[in-house]
C-alpha cells in the first residue's frame, strides 16, 4: 500500500462504518469520513458532518482520494426516506462527487439476493444503484452482504433485546437459512479491496463460509440463557407488520429474513484468499455478546 493511501467513508456513524473505520485507521489508512450524525473521531482522520452531504464542504476535502466507501443505504421506508430517493438517487450524487473529485475507486455496499429479476423494491432500488456505478465509469467493487454480525449490529442488539424479555420470536418455521460474516472479516476484506487489482470490477457476495437455519442460530446465540423460543405464525407477523407500527418486526425484515438467499462464499474466499471465522465459532465464543 502507498504512503498516505487515502479513503473516504460515506455513512460514516453506522455500526459497519464504526467498525471498517477503527480497522483502517490502525491499519494507518488516512481517512476522511462523512456522516449527517455527529460520531466519534479516530486517528488518522478528518470528519464532516452534514446533514445534506453538501459538495461545497466535501468536495475540496475529498480530492484525489484512492477509494471511496459507499455505505449509506435504508433497508426500511418511511414517509420521509424512501427507497429510490436514498438508495437509488443519493448514489447519483456520490458518483458524480467521485468523478468531480478524481476519486480513483468506489466501494458499494447492496444487498444478498439483489439480481435483475429483483421483484422487492428493496432490491429494485438497489439494483439500480447498481447498475449506476457499473456505467459510472469509476473502477468499483459492489458487495452484496447478508447480515453483518457483531457486538451492536441492529440484528444482533434486536436478539438481545427479546432475550432481555425472556422469548425470542420466530416467525414461522424458522428452517430458512441465513449466511452472517463477522464484521471483522468485512473489516479487513473492505481494505483489500481498496488494494488488490483482483477486486477490480467485481460483483461479490459477502457472506459467511456457511448457511445456517434462523432456528439454529437463534438457539446457539441464546444458548448460554434462559430464554424461551417461541415460533409464531407467519402470516400473523406480516399481519403485525402491516398494521402495528410497533410490531416485533417489518414486512422488509421479514421478506428478507425469509427470503433464503444464499451466497457464493467460495468465490469471496479465492479473489480475497483470506480465512474466515466459521459463524458457529463466533457464536460459540459469545464475541457477540
Amino acid at each position: 500500500m502507498k504512503k498516505d493511501f487515502q479513503v473516504v467513508v460515506i455513512g460514516a456513524s453506522g455500526f459497519v462504518a464504526k467498525n471498517i473505520r477503527k480497522y483502517l485507521s490502525e491499519e494507518n489508512v488516512k481517512l476522511i469520513s462523512i456522516s449527517r450524525k455527529n460520531f466519534k473521531k479516530l486517528k488518522n482522520e478528518t470528519k464532516i458532518v452534514s446533514r445534506n452531504y453538501d459538495e461545497k464542504i466535501i468536495l475540496p476535502k475529498i480530492k484525489n482520494s484512492d477509494g471511496l466507501l459507499h455505505l449509506v443505504g435504508i433497508g426500511k421506508q418511511s414517509i420521509k426516506n424512501d427507497f429510490n430517493s436514498i438508495n437509488v438517487e443519493f448514489t447519483k450524487k456520490i458518483i458524480k462527487l467521485c468523478k468531480k473529485a478524481r476519486v480513483k475507486k468506489i466501494i458499494y455496499t447492496s444487498g444478498l439476493g439483489v439480481s435483475k429479476s429483483s421483484s422487492l423494491g428493496y432490491f429494485i432500488s438497489k439494483y439500480h444503484a447498481e447498475k449506476l456505478i457499473m456505467e459510472s465509469n469509476l473502477d468499483y467493487t459492489i458487495f452484496r452482504p447478508s447480515y453483518i454480525v457483531g457486538k451492536d449490529d441492529l440484528f444482533t442488539k434486536f436478539l438481545k433485546k427479546q432475550i432481555k424479555k425472556g422469548e425470542i420470536q420466530i416467525p414461522g418455521s424458522g428452517n430458512y437459512s441465513i449466511q452472517p460474516i463477522y464484521i471483522d472479516d468485512v473489516s479487513k476484506i473492505i481494505l483489500k479491496s481498496f488494494i488488490d487489482i483482483k477486486f477490480k470490477k467485481q460483483i461479490l457476495d459477502l457472506v459467511g463460509s456457511e448457511s445456517i437455519s434462523y432456528q439454529n442460530y437463534v438457539k446457539l446465540f441464546s444458548k448460554k440463557t434462559q430464554t424461551k423460543l417461541k415460533n409464531i405464525n407467519l402470516e400473523s407477523a406480516y399481519h403485525d407488520a402491516i398494521t402495528k407500527p410497533k410490531s416485533q418486526f417489518g414486512v422488509d425484515d421479514l421478506n428478507l429474513l425469509i427470503g433464503d438467499f444464499k451466497g457464493d462464499h467460495q468465490k469471496l474466499k479465492n479473489i480475497s484468499q483470506m480465512s474466515f471465522f466459521s459463524i458457529r465459532e463466533v457464536l460459540d465464543s459469545r464475541r457477540l455478546f
